[in-house]
């Protein structure tokens, strides 16, 4: 599991850990073999000499989306230091141990080196010609063999958005839409519920402005270790009087700062909300004027929870009733409030239907387009936002265009290539408009029958382009697809522990890519905001930047000249910043068209002048901006639009940054207005009711079309708002007052899904058999992105009988992700150091464990993990609880050794989730992490 070794009394040997992880050697000779020699005396540094050539750059930490700026100090090209940006709004100052030690990047001791390739089970180094030359011959072979939709390509959410954005490029031109990264399983649900409800997947308000709220609902969320520094923003408004609420099945450090605490049994989400909204409409404490003038079919959800009695909320949920209520109260007569959720809510086979269901509460309360309000996602990933945006989805182009001939058609333009030539490169315009193989499920399409594929052939070679594969579920499964593709490519910093797991003796490629800190770009924070990280070092050992890979990559493949045939490049490096005005160029839908380089750039030299709170720029080069110009910042970048700090707020105009709900969805539905009511309006609109978004035809009819120059009319023509590549037709529209998107309705109702009205289903692997009949889960799918889908058929299975035990998953503050970052940093592996499961004192005496004893945690899998038992009152009787930045152990096998040389990270341990179940959303394929069941047993 780690290096760490048990002492006599069952202790941990602090000293022993130390040396053993090259953290330090004490007082011994290792110390002078460590870059860092962390163990010594304090004492201040040394003075720069004189003739060093010292200076700061602006960059963001790499770990979660809150955004924060680190200020790299760099002498002679070397990093010698960081300091926290105290003139950042979002992080002020503050780190937390995450970002307090990324200058380890500087240094990175278990990075991968050089190319590597596995022969007879060793890693052997490679030149990266060879790389390059076998990995490029083995794919047009593939290709030709069985067409381009053999390969899969996982990308990344540590990409930043010009990566992202030219992976998605990349993978197109290849001629398939198996693409995916990291949102998929942690947030795709969240951007699919809250774009249905109100028009965008992401954030509507910002961490800075929680500083305005008077109630939080933490649900399914730990920010105090999954987003420490976000804590800051609220702690502030505790402060000034605000009321905290925590949903949660375990004892969180967040919880310890709520004024109630509530503890739900994992997977009864909805019913839960509609426990609180059956309080709420009791009371008549919902908004009856917001609702009237801008919802779609709250009497559809008025429905549903008349039937959720606060008896029935109880026995579904375990809360007893007068937690529910008074949770109730006290969002309701403390508005605005705000909710605030993360993984808790999203990873579950119905976690579309509990992000709407939330949606849904904001919406009935009125605390959508308010300050002090919204629906606040946090993301997990530095760039996981960005990378959902602009980058490699499977349903979609950049800017979540679809994949219909007319998105084809726009990009095609934007590209400078023919559509017919991308046309030619898939296997079929059929498979061009079908939504792609997801990342949780590639394994499914490796070992399932050609029979049941929806495409021509199985996977036969995969790309782990900066993914961790023990991030994901069903690790067994994933292990044996590994072991039956062709070939693996992994292209990271760090090994991963696709490296060590996959149990092959040929056939993986490891390739070096150089980390954020080694290239620039932009990133975009939980709350939309778009910062420019600048290059701190030059990429170390023979690291290559991503985006020079996939040039490189595209030129052995036959179609570099026309993955950047509007970029230049230099020394086999695309130039970021054409990248980004490529996006510019083309992102019309959420506005990533008015945040050039050149602002972006202005924004981190200037942070000093933006209000904490509000993020305004209240003076300096920025004036009248929002810090990091939060999409949409609508328009060209010469329209110099702020940005939008809160989305739907009709108290601003639109070229302030104000917005109404988006029109989406037609004007109506079944007879009922989908456009916002007669009054409901964006300040200084010129159109006092609902309207439809625009193209040239309602341009026309309103008489605005002559205030397009003769060129914008030339290309908006027969466009609408997304399409018109000048920008005339959103610039005349805002010169109006109006939003391009139109005004319309938030929809509680969302017809196409399959839930309308979000409604409770017990999850597929429950204890609570008494209530599936009640409650059921989906009818299995046949294909649903390209496999089939089992739900009613596994959770008819009573699997509770064997495993008694609740088992879910989250994050500590000390580790990221699938963890091998983290786990390799010398400064983060000393403050945890083991993988440990998290029981209650009653089951854990059922077994006969205490503190620091190793026990097996098995799983109806069949997967057994090895951990260490932290007995604890955190979680309740019943359940279990286990962090998943875990990895590079199997089953109680440690795996050191199937590493590359140095490679392994520090600390190791079990991945939770190689035991966990199946379960996957209805509709966006997010993977179950949050209820499963499980046994113990003493090891």
């Amino acid at each position: 599991m780690t290096l760490v070794r048990q002492s006599r009394d069952g202790g941990l040997k602090r000293r022993r850990f130390l040396v053993g992880a090259g953290v330090t050697a004490g007082a011994g000779a290792l110390a002078r073999h460590l870059p860092l020699n962390v163990i010594r005396p304090a004492t201040a540094a040394d003075p720069v000499p004189a003739q060093a050539h010292t200076e700061v750059r602006h960059t963001v930490c790499s770990h979660c989306s809150v955004g924060c700026s680190v200020e790299a100090v760099v002498s002679n090209g070397v990093w010698v230091r960081q300091e926290p940006a105290f003139d950042s709004p979002l992080n002020m100052g503050a780190h937390c141990a995450k970002g307090a030690s990324v200058r380890e990047h500087g240094f990175g001791e278990h990075r991968l080196r050089y190319p590597m390739k596995l022969v007879n089970g060793k890693y052997e180094r490679i030149t990266w010609d060879q790389a390059v030359g076998e990995i490029g011959d083995r794919l047009l072979k593939l290709r030709a063999q069985s067409g381009p939709d053999a390969l899969m390509v996982i990308g990344s959410s540590k990409h930043n958005n010009e990566q992202s954005y030219l992976l998605r490029k990349w993978v197109s031109m290849w001629g398939s839409n198996n693409c995916d990264h990291q949102a998929r399983i942690c947030h795709s649900t969240t951007v699919a519920g809250v774009a249905q409800t109100y028009g965008y997947g992401a954030m509507t308000n910002s961490f800075n402005d929680l500083h305005y709220s008077k109630a939080v609902l933490f649900i399914g969320s730990n920010p105090a270790e999954a987003h420490p520094i976000s804590m800051l923003h609220f702690l502030h408004a505790k402060e000034l009087g605000a009321k905290m609420i925590v949903v949660d099945p375990r004892f969180t450090r967040t919880a310890r700062f709520a004024h109630h605490y509530v503890r739900i049994r994992p997977g009864t989400d909805i019913a839960f909300v509609w426990g609180l909204l059956w309080h709420i409409f009791s009371n008549g404490w919902e908004d009856k004027a917001f609702i009237a003038a801008r919802t779609h079919g709250m009497d559809d959800v008025r429905k549903e929870v008349a039937k959720w009695t606060p008896d029935k909320v109880t026995d579904v949920t375990g809360i007893p009733e007068a937690s529910v209520r008074m949770a109730a109260e006290m969002l309701a007569t403390n508005r605005p409030s705000s909710v605030v959720w993360c993984m808790g809510i999203t990873q579950h086979h119905v976690g579309t239907a509990n992000v709407r269901a939330l949606s849904i509460l904001q919406l009935a309360l009125g605390n959508i387009g308010v300050q002090g309000g919204g629906a606040n996602i946090y993301r997990g990933h530095d760039n996981v936002q960005g990378a959902t945006d602009i980058g490699p989805n499977g349903d979609s182009l950049p800017g979540y265009y679809g994949i219909a001939e007319g998105a084809w058609k726009h990009f095609a333009t934007v590209w400078g290539v023919d559509y017919d030539w991308i046309k030619s490169r898939f296997g079929s315009k059929e498979l061009m408009e079908k939504p792609g193989i997801t990342v949780s499920r590639w394994f499914d399409a490796v070992l399932e029958d050609n029979q049941y594929v929806d495409q021509p052939t199985n996977l036969r070679a995969v790309f782990y382009w900066g993914h961790a594969p023990n991030s994901q579920t069903r690790l067994p499964d994933m292990k044996a697809a590994m072991q039956k593709l062709d070939f693996m490519v992994v292209i990271d910093p760090y090994p991963s522990m696709t490296a060590a797991m996959h149990g092959r003796s040929d056939g993986v490629y490891l390739l070096p890519a150089a980390s954020q800190f080694e290239t620039q770009g932009s990133v975009t924070a939980s709350n939309r905001s778009i910062q420019w990280r600048e290059r701190v070092i030059q990429p170390l050992f023979e690291c290559k930047t991503d985006h020079e890979i996939m040039y490189l990559f595209a030129r052995k493949l036959g179609f570099g000249e026309q993955l950047v045939k509007n970029i230049k490049v230099v020394n086999n490096e695309p130039v970021i910043e054409d990248i980004l005005r490529e996006i510019n160029r083309s992102c019309w839908t959420i506005g990533y068209t008015g945040c050039s380089p050149e602002r972006l750039k202005l924004h981190m030299e200037h942070k000093r002048d933006f209000n904490p709170t509000t993020l305004l720029a209240e003076t300096g080069p920025c004036k009248g901006d929002y810090y990091g110009l939060p999409w949409p910042c609508w328009g060209t970048p010469e329209m110099k639009h702020p940005g939008t700090p809160i989305l739907y707020d009709l108290h601003k105009s639109v070229a302030e940054g104000g917005l109404p709900f988006r029109a989406n969805w037609g004007v109506e539905h079944n007879g009922e207005p989908l456009l916002a009511a007669d009054g409901s309006f964006t300040k200084d609109s010129e159109i006092d009711t609902g309207y439809p978004e625009f193209d040239h035809v309602f341009l026309k009819k309103l008489g605005w079309w002559a205030e397009l120059t003769p060129e914008e009319q030339a290309q908006a023509e027969g466009k609408n708002w997304k399409t018109d590549l000048s920008g005339g037709i959103i610039r005349v529209v805002i010169a109006h007052g109006c939003a391009p998107y139109g005004n319309a309705r938030a929809r509680c109702n969302v017809w196409n899904f399959p839930d309308p009205v979000p409604v409770h289903r017990e999850p597929i692997v429950t204890p609570r058999r008494d209530l599936v009949a009640k409650y059921p889960t989906y009818d299995d799918k046949a294909a649903f992105w390209r496999l089939p889908t089992l739900y009613k058929s596994v959770q008819e299975v009573d699997f509770a009988k064997d495993y008694p035990l609740i088992m879910t998953s989250g994050r500590l503050v000390e580790f990221e992700g699938g963890g091998d970052e983290t786990r390799s940093n010398p400064w983060l592996a000393e403050l945890q150091q083991n993988m440990f499961c998290e029981v209650n004192p009653a089951d854990a005496a059922q077994i006969g464990v205490k503190v620091g004893d190793f026990m097996w945690v098995e799983t109806p899998t069949g997967a057994r993990l090895r951990l260490m038992a932290m007995v604890t009152p955190r979680v309740p009787e019943g359940l279990v609880w286990m962090p998943f930045h875990f990895g590079g152990w199997w089953m109680g096998e440690d795996l050191e050794k199937h590493y590359p040389e140095g490679g392994a990270p520090a600390v190791r341990g079990e991945a939770v989730n190689t035991g966990w179940t199946y379960g996957y959303d209805a509709v966006t394929m997010m993977q179950e992490t949050k209820v499963s069941l499980c046994r113990l047993v003493r090891a």
